[in-house]
């Protein structure tokens, strides 16, 4: 590879999925793909090994998602750019990996080109799109104010709503039902609440919530 080859991390939790962008990447001209990860946290770790130029993330992941990962990558290595490849397309969470520092934002089924074409503006500075997504994301950014500070800015946009929802005494059960996921998923987020609040258990992070303004609704 030419020593000015585009270095690459791949974290996806889906081998296959991994596998198959590991083998679309190395072979384009220009990119080296140098580590791959099973998970967020094991991103971290090939990161920090590696010194890549882009990672290409997932976001659904175990132990940490990708834009938690981002966030911390953003933080110890803000010259590591990160492009998400997920079949996650909810305003919520586009804007979350916006916010978290990524640079790039592509659902999977993106053709090799609009791939090569992200990494290459990610690792050019650019913030890039797919194309079923860059009108939204435009009109995502013209419509909204400015926005106000928000309480617990370490919690993603579904890690907040969950946490006001938890304040306003619902189950795991019944936040389930009405952010439409699974219990699992729900369990997760609250688990990732915990930690970021360092609250020890529901209670602690409820009265966190309710201390901040949040479970009014």
């Amino acid at each position: 590879m030419s020593e000015d080859s585009i270095r690459v991390v791949v974290a996806d939790d889906h081998q296959i999925v991994r596998d198959g962008l590991v083998a679309l990447l190395g072979a384009l001209d220009g990119v080296e793909v140098v580590g791959t990860a099973a998970d967020g946290r094991d991103a971290l770790h090939v990161v920090d090994e590696t010194r890549p130029d882009v990672v290409v993330m997932d976001i659904q992941m175990p132990h940490l998602d990708g834009i938690e990962a981002t966030r911390r990558i953003a933080a110890r290595q803000p010259g590591v750019r990160v492009v998400m490849l997920t079949m996650n397309e909810d305003d919520d969470t586009v804007l979350s990996a916006i916010r978290a520092g990524a640079s790039g934002y592509l659902l999977k089924g993106s053709g090799a080109e609009e791939v090569l074409n992200a990494v290459r503006a990610a690792h050019a500075g650019g913030m890039v799109f797919g194309a079923t997504l860059a009108a939204r994301v435009a009109g995502l950014f013209s419509a909204r104010p400015a926005a106000a500070p928000v309480a617990f800015p370490e919690l993603t946009d579904r890690e907040r709503s969950v946490l006001d929802l938890l304040a306003a005494g619902r189950s795991n059960d019944a936040i389930a039902r009405e952010i439409h996921v699974s219990g699992k998923t729900v369990r997760n987020t609250v688990s990732s609440i915990y930690a970021k609040l360092h609250a020890p258990d529901r209670a602690a992070a409820i009265i966190k919530a309710r201390e901040a303004g949040l479970g009014r609704s």
